[in-house]
């Protein structure tokens, strides 16, 4: 578009102005023709949600159903993203004292039109003077973040929208260190997507420039190698494994992975090993909802498993469901499936850790301010720092400082990191520490259940569960956001029966926890808490709840975990009841 794009907010009036500058300027014969169509029919309120704003980076980078409009994933929007970096990385490594041109590399997942937007990345990155190092085919989010620190390269762009909906694209942006961009990066390609007079401008070469570079698969090969460092192998015991890749792209990497690692036994849901940006066999491809892994679940019913693993769509996430009682126990056995939470497979890897000797005082352990208090003790009792950081991987992955090693982090929302290979939360490698945990388990005759009550019966149960509610459509984020001013300006002093004793509202950070101005209130209970956000990837307003009771003794730990129960589901109930009375 001609005009400055910082600040799309505009009058009714002024939207088909907003919308003759589009199509006089956008690239894409595709979105031209979209929104002609979408002129003589649509929705006017979906038309003023597509020109709203620029689509900004959140929790992790850009994301936004795809679609004409700035306030959605395109082609014009990617060549405005990719200028900015280009501006952005070029400035960073002359800052760094570092001569000659700035190297990125590019990845992309299996979604409508990501390699589309990787292949526009690149031909901008490379006419800006940038030398581009392209993975030659779809590949997951943590090979992307480790090839820019194998490779020396000064920052990396991986277009996928992780577990967002089948209609969504994204833009994860890594600087040199493989963490993803923080403010003020963020900030400074924001500020040259929006300051461009024109997308359809922006200079762009052939791929077959020379400038342009196919990673071979000895990166590959390397990440492989570090993956296996992380682990002793082959497993202490013969393990079945049910497993999903959700119609994304890390199965085949997984598979290598485990297969080096000595797990034979792997069963994939066949329907859904393959990438498919349809998503055909699941509403939501977001391993954080039961539902999407049903057939995995059935799979590993079927099979006897002895546990159930599924990647979400871009592999840095990890969804674990183990079967309640022994399927072995007899040939006519019920097994009941029981998903671990997020909180729950953290304490699990840093239990792991500790047991096989990889933590040594001084190292750091994360996890961030909406994560349950259980890791902090883990931590504590094994003499190891615990930091709590922002949501996002982006926060969380920085948690140690320069002399510090994290050694394990983790965010509720089954994002993982166990050190080793990709600096970003990698849901491959963290499989494969959680299966040697299974696997020593199964050696002792004992299964991860039974670690998890020694935990609870150390530390206390501690119990978490969340309320979500989607505001999908136009206006949705303008009612996510008055709903988080009312809890601001009117917090509610009871949840229920549960007494709020103290608020703490991050919009205007907490320099003494080291935490940045975000949109976070926490409401501290009598043995609980409620945290409340928006989420920063998906138009959801997230509610998490946490209880805790302690345990007198092993005897008493069911007792704990009845009222823990009780406790927590009354909870729910009762933050469910706030909410929606103001959304």
């Amino acid at each position: 578009m001609r005009r400055e794009m910082n600040d799309m907010a505009m009058r009714p009036d002024d939207l088909d102005a907003a919308m003759l500058d589009w199509l006089a300027d956008d690239p894409d014969p595709v979105t031209r023709r979209e929104l002609l169509e979408l002129g003589d029919s649509g929705d006017p309120a979906e038309l003023a949600d597509r020109f709203s704003h620029l689509v900004d980076f959140g929790t992790s980078g850009l994301r936004a159903p795809m679609g004409a409009g700035p306030n959605r994933m395109n082609v014009a929007v990617v060549t405005r993203a990719a200028a900015g970096v280009a501006a952005w990385v070029t400035k960073g490594r002359a800052s760094r004292g570092l001569s000659g041109p700035a190297t990125v590399v590019v990845g992309f997942d299996a979604r409508h039109r990501s390699d589309d937007f990787a292949r526009v990345t690149a031909e901008v990155l490379a006419a800006a003077g940038v030398t581009v190092k392209m993975m030659p085919d779809v590949s997951p989010t943590p090979m992307l973040a480790f090839a820019v620190v194998d490779l020396g390269a000064d920052a990396g762009v991986m277009v996928t929208a992780s577990h967002n909906p089948a209609g969504d694209n994204g833009y994860k942006v890594f600087d040199h260190s493989g963490h993803q961009i923080v403010s003020p990066a963020d900030r400074d390609i924001r500020r040259v997507m929006g300051g461009l007079p024109s997308a359809s401008d922006v200079p762009r070469v052939e791929l077959t420039d020379e400038r342009v570079e196919l990673v071979d698969d000895a990166v590959v090969d390397r990440y492989v190698a570090a993956a296996l460092e992380l682990v002793d192998h082959p497993p202490a015991a013969e393990l079945t494994v049910a497993y999903t890749a959700l119609h994304g792209v890390a199965g085949e990497l997984f598979g290598r992975v485990l297969a080096e690692a000595g797990h034979r036994r792997v069963q994939p849901v066949e329907e859904q090993a393959q990438p498919d940006p349809d998503f055909p066999t699941v509403a939501f491809p977001n391993p954080e909802e039961g539902a999407a892994l049903a057939r995995v679940v059935a799979l590993a019913s079927g099979i006897a498993a002895d546990v159930a693993l599924a990647h979400d769509p871009d592999g840095d996430r990890l969804a674990v469901v183990v079967p309640a009682r022994s399927a072995g126990a007899s040939s006519d056995a019920v097994v009941e499936w029981r998903q671990l939470r997020g909180d729950e497979i953290g304490a699990l890897l840093a239990h792991q850790l500790i047991a096989r000797n990889r933590v040594r005082p001084g190292d750091v352990m994360a996890s961030s301010v909406v994560s349950s208090a259980l890791l902090g003790k883990v931590a504590a009792a094994a003499g190891v720092a615990h930091r709590r950081t922002l949501t996002g991987f982006k926060w969380i992955s920085r948690a140690a400082g320069p002399d510090e090693r994290l050694v394990m982090a983790y965010e509720e929302a089954l994002g993982f990191y166990v050190g080793g290979a990709a600096p970003d939360k990698d849901g491959i490698t963290s499989a494969l520490v959680l299966l040697e945990l299974v696997a020593d388990q199964a050696a002792a005759g004992r299964n991860i259940l039974d670690v998890l009550d020694d935990l609870a019966v150390t530390h206390g149960v501690h119990q978490t569960g969340q309320v979500v509610r989607r505001q999908a459509g136009p206006g949705g984020t303008g009612r996510i956001a008055a709903a988080m001013e009312s809890l601001r300006v009117r917090p509610p002093g009871w949840f229920g029966e549960a007494k709020v004793v103290a608020v703490s509202d991050l919009a205007h950070g907490d320099p003494d926890a080291g935490l940045a101005p975000a949109n976070v209130i926490t409401y501290a209970l009598d043995g609980g808490r409620v945290v409340i956000r928006p989420s920063g990837t998906e138009p959801k307003l997230k509610c998490y709840a946490e209880v805790y009771e302690p345990v007198q003794s092993r005897d008493g730990l069911h007792r704990a975990e009845f009222r823990a129960s009780e406790r927590l589901g009354a909870l729910l109930t009762a933050v469910s009841e706030v909410v929606d009375s103001l959304l």
